[in-house]
Order: C-alpha cells, then structure tokens, then sequence
C-alpha cells in the first residue's frame, strides 16, 4: 500500500505524467453548430461521442497505468513520453458531448440525445 501512495506521489511531481481521464476537464466546444441539426441527429452524434470517449478514456487511462510503471521502473513517466496520453482527444470529446447536449436542451430534445 505504502509502495502504491509513494509511486503515485512520485508520478504526481513529474510534470508529464497522465491523468486520469474523469479528471479531464471538457475543452470548450460551442453548440452553436449543433443548433440546426435534428434530435435524431443529435441523439446519433451522442451516442458516437459517448462510444468514443469511452475508447479514448481506456487510452488514456492504459497511458496513466504505463506512466505510473515507467516512473517505478526508470524514473520517467514513458508512456506520455512515447505520445501515448490522449488527454486532450478526451478534453475535446468531453466538449464535444457537452455541446451536444445543451444543443439537444435547446431544442427540447427530451431523452433522444
């Protein structure tokens, strides 16, 4: 337990190490060019985002567990090092899906995105 604090306090020093991904704040992303599109589409944009933050979401949290690993073993957070930290793919998807939805509360979507 002890090991597992210090590494992560280790891993929280370096600069470079990856966060994880619940931690990610949304990037700004505008609903203004989602306001013409239709409910189904915005449900169907949804349901596309939500899939793909779930995927960049697992990325980045393979980079996190890779940095975490790399800091125990070499002192060096690798996996960010090697382009492997998609924080800010999972920035803008979570912008994107928050664009979405306020686009869907403008339209008076209901439960369709």
């Amino acid at each position: 337990m002890k090991k597992s604090v210090s590494v992560a306090l280790a891993c929280a020093a370096i600069a470079g190490c990856a966060q994880a991904p619940e931690s990610i704040s949304p990037a700004y992303v505008s609903e203004v060019g989602y306001r013409s599109w239709t409910c189904k589409d915005l449900g169907e944009e949804s349901q596309r985002l939500s899939a793909a933050l779930a995927n960049a979401s697992k990325l980045q949290e393979n980079a996190r567990t890779g940095d975490t690993v790399g800091v125990l073993l070499l002192g060096l957070p690798t996996a960010s090092m090697s382009g492997q930290n998609v924080a800010p793919e999972v920035a803008r998807l979570k912008g994107e899906a928050e664009a979405v939805r306020k686009a869907s509360i403008g339209k008076r979507c209901g439960g369709t995105a």
